[in-house]
């Protein structure tokens, strides 16, 4: 017990020794030569605090967007232009609700995707509104000038931006692939010009049609602003046509216009597919409508799609994983029922139609063949796939396979003469079997009009080439000097035409002001 009492005694005063403390000597107090640490501070010894005045800061927004609109708003970043053609627009689409209904309705499938790559680019988000001004949104749109998709590419400027166009698949209606091609347009044009207005011009015009204009104006001491430059109707339109609908976007209650609800969420995944497949299959394994797989896939120009080409498609975002479980699944029969067959020389379609196993008729809407053409060496097309096929189509094939035609007839250069009393235009055209027109045509005179006696007449009279031997019909064209891959207007529709013009005779031919 005494031991007990011990030990409580000592560990009462090693707890008391513990908690004691001595206080801190002064710093002035130190004993001098132990080196005491003076601080220092390079602006010279602290001052007092003292109150400063307080302003008032926008506190930045942390909540997510109510919807995609709400999101778009929010990146809204280019100058707002205020002009009548502004109000103007504005009018036209206001009191055009049901266009604008559709117009966006349409838009809701892609707008996630174009604001996301505007926003990870760090471009204004009114840029996703472009395609309404371009094509409603509509990626199977043509336009006169032959430009496609809802961005409006012209054929040279989407092989330019890398848009493959053959004769399975056309990138410049591809969703992912166009909209890739036209924001890095956007951003070289902005770049070459620093302002958005006149890249939009540019985008719609030409850069260089909006640079040579920039220049002349320069060269008058005049400014070089996009309202200040002289430019055709539709250019002059083009911008006030955004900002209009930049205004409705922004405000829709102010112009009584109804958007439908957008989610501020993916419409759509890509889907990895590794074997040619069906798009009828690819539909049904997705659970949708075939219209509603090729709106989302709207590159598509045949049946099928070849993966060594198109190896991701576009699929709605809750049908994708439905997909990728059915296609793994799938134990039905082949996964296509088309491939592509290299056509080995000049061939007629009957001829092409045999060796395929389908009829002429179904190889003709199967692959866009004109009437009264042969098919090419070296034409890709679409045929039906056997099962003794084992092997997809290639790579080389599927990114760059195309169809090249050459007219069943074509027409040798000829002179013959007048009669001794002279001929008609008319007279000339019945006897040989060709229009009047053609006639007045080659030799640059009216329809109307008559030959001298004995005068020399430039004709175009056809020579038809056999299916049987295009070796030596073509070996015999070469020899000819005169002779030329004209046909007759009459025989071959005029988009298959390679009309040569009379000599002397000035090109009437227009040109087509798109520049996309």
């Amino acid at each position: 017990m005494k031991f007990l009492s011990a030990l409580l005694l000592l560990a009462s005063l090693l707890l008391a020794g513990c908690a004691s403390t001595t206080a801190p000597q002064p710093a002035s107090s130190a004993p001098q030569g132990q080196g005491a640490h003076q601080p220092q501070y390079p602006e010279g010894p602290l001052r007092p605090i003292t109150a400063g005045k307080t302003r008032g800061l926008a506190v930045a927004g942390v909540d997510a967007p109510a919807d995609l609109w709400e999101r778009m708003r929010r990146g809204f970043a280019m100058p707002d232009l205020q002009t009548e053609l502004v109000t103007d627009r504005e009018q036209w689409y206001a009191s055009r609700p049901d266009y604008l209904q559709r117009m966006t309705e349409r838009s809701r499938k892609y707008l996630f995707h174009i604001v996301e790559e505007l926003e990870r680019r760090g471009m204004p988000t009114e840029l996703a509104l472009l395609p309404y001004i371009e094509s409603a949104f509509n990626p199977q749109a043509v336009s006169s000038a032959k430009a496609a998709g809802m961005w409006q590419f012209m054929p040279a400027t989407g092989t330019y931006f890398d848009l493959k166009q053959n004769a399975f698949r056309d990138d410049r209606r591809d969703v992912l692939a166009s909209t890739r091609a036209a924001l890095d347009y956007l951003q070289k044009l902005h770049g070459m010009f620093g302002d958005w207005h006149l890249a939009l011009a540019a985008y719609n015009w030409g850069e260089g049609s909006v640079a040579r204009a920039i220049a002349k104006n320069e060269k008058q001491g005049l400014g070089s602003s996009y309202t200040e430059l002289s430019m055709p109707a539709e250019t002059r339109m083009y911008v006030p046509k955004l900002q209009a609908v930049k205004n409705i976007i922004a405000n829709p209650q102010a112009f009584n216009a109804e958007l439908p609800v957008i989610a501020n969420h993916p419409y759509f995944q890509s889907v990895e597919i590794t074997r040619d497949l069906d798009v009828a299959l690819a539909a049904h394994l997705a659970g949708i409508r075939e219209a509603d797989f090729r709106a989302l896939n709207p590159s598509l120009h045949k049946p099928v799609i070849l993966a060594a080409g198109m190896p991701h498609i576009l699929l709605p975002w809750d049908n994708a994983q439905v997909f990728r479980r059915n296609l793994q699944a799938y134990d039905e029969g082949q996964y296509a029922s088309w491939t592509v067959w290299t056509v080995p020389s000049h061939m007629s379609v009957a001829a092409a139609a045999q060796r395929a196993g389908m009829s002429e008729a179904e190889l003709r809407q199967l692959n866009g063949i004109p009437p009264r053409m042969l098919i090419k060496a070296g034409s890709a097309l679409m045929v039906p796939r056997t099962a003794s096929v084992q092997q997809d189509v290639p790579g080389h094939l599927a990114d760059n396979g195309q169809i090249a035609f050459t007219p069943e007839i074509v027409t040798r250069r000829t002179a013959v003469r007048a009669g001794k009393r002279g001929d008609s235009v008319a007279a000339i055209a019945q006897r040989y079997k060709v229009s009047a027109a053609d006639v007045a045509d080659w030799n640059d005179v009216k329809v109307n009009s008559r030959f001298k006696p004995g005068e020399s007449i430039t004709m175009y009279l056809p020579v038809r080439l056999s299916h049987a031997t295009p070796a030596r019909s073509a070996a015999r064209a070469a020899a000819s000097s005169e002779k030329t891959t004209r046909p007759r207007a009459a025989s071959v529709p005029a988009s298959s035409r390679n009309v040569a013009s009379s000599a002397g005779k000035a090109s009437k031919a227009s040109k087509a002001k798109g520049k996309r």
